[in-house]
């Protein structure tokens, strides 16, 4: 039977929506990547389909491109069920979340994005709403004010968060199964660089695929927006024809590297290299020396950087790698700061 369609609730469209939700694949066997998590998710689908009933409540967490919002949708046209999306501050009301749950039909999925941002009244109503589907109401104030108890249509609630650590306890142990997304492998990238250009009908040759997957820090939104970027310079420039090295200039034009570091990102290496001889360094000093916001630093830049190896976070703060002298061309010290 064909997906319900998908509804979207408390989100304004942002550009290039359009575009995003074309590239985005509708079914679990379409989805590249994640191997575990997709087991796992394939074991969840058929054990509901067979009790013929909705899905538990569902927690994906990690780096903000990775696809826990494609997930819940693949999630909902898998169970035929209609995905009613929302965000954590777009919920500032208790009003607000009794008139989402009141509008759930039976078997439908509630999408909470960003779900660690839900303030602590908001938790309050929306536990009992998942643990036995139904939710109080005060009506009146004062001495007139009198609860009412409002029976839910049994649902699924997902949650995405890119910070998993600011859930709190009480909330994360509402969800049955909680699902981390890892960065992907270049190869995996490949394939969705690949997969993306048949569908924006980009001239893409063999080899620029992984050209611009070794360049998108592991991550398929920023394959997809580099992949963008690649077509219009080649419409432009080559008359529409994505070669290699086509797509080489073009990433250059950007200062992204064959390593996938932006200028910001060589601008915090050198920072760190230079001015502080590796390190440890404070995250503040960090963004003060480069002209960056201390959460831009430790939310975009570092997670990228401290899994390929070019920096640590200590105690003391952030210390250079033998990488990170190597990307930049330099001579490591001959002694290495304490990395404790």
């Amino acid at each position: 039977m064909p997906a319900k369609p998908t509804e979207k609730l408390n989100a304004e469209p942002k550009p290039g929506d359009a575009i995003d939700q074309s590239l985005r694949p509708t079914r679990l066997s379409d989805f590249t990547g994640q191997p575990k998590l997709k087991d796992r998710l394939s074991i969840l689908l058929d054990s509901a389909r067979a009790r013929s009933q909705p899905l538990d409540h569902i927690l994906l967490s990690g780096p903000p491109g990775l696809g826990k919002t494609t997930l819940a949708h693949i999630l909902g046209a898998e169970m035929n069920a209609t995905v009613r999306t929302t965000s954590g501050p777009a919920i500032e009301k208790a009003g607000d979340l009794a008139g989402l749950l009141t509008g759930l039909q039976e078997g439908d999925i509630l999408f909470i994005d960003e779900i660690h941002r839900l303030s602590k009244v908001i938790e309050e109503y929306l536990y009992p709403a998942v643990e036995d589907f139904r939710i109080d109401i005060i009506i009146d104030q004062g001495p007139a004010a009198r609860c009412v108890r409002l029976n839910l249509p049994r649902f699924t609630l997902i949650g995405a968060t890119t910070r998993a650590g600011l859930l709190s306890a009480p909330l994360r142990s509402r969800f049955g199964v909680a699902h981390r997304l890892d960065y992907y492998s270049a190869e995996d990238l490949t394939t969705i660089v690949r997969r993306s250009a048949g569908l924006l009908e980009v001239n893409l040759e063999e080899a620029a695929a992984p050209e611009i997957a070794r360049r998108s820090r592991g991550t398929p939104r920023i394959a997809n927006n580099l992949l963008r970027w690649v077509r219009d310079y080649a419409l432009a420039r080559t008359k529409g024809i994505a070669s290699a090295a086509t797509a080489i200039a073009a990433l250059e034009m950007l200062e992204i590297d064959q390593h996938g570091l932006d200028e910001m990102d060589k601008r915090l290496l050198t920072a760190l290299t230079g001015k502080f001889k590796g390190g440890p360094a404070g995250v503040h000093s960090l963004a003060a020396s480069v002209g960056e916001e201390p959460g831009t630093l430790e939310e975009v830049h570092e997670p990228y950087l401290i899994l390929e190896g070019y920096l640590q976070r200590t105690q003391q703060g952030r210390v250079a790698l033998p990488r990170a002298y190597e990307v930049l061309g330099l001579k490591p010290p001959a002694s290495q700061p304490s990395l404790l």
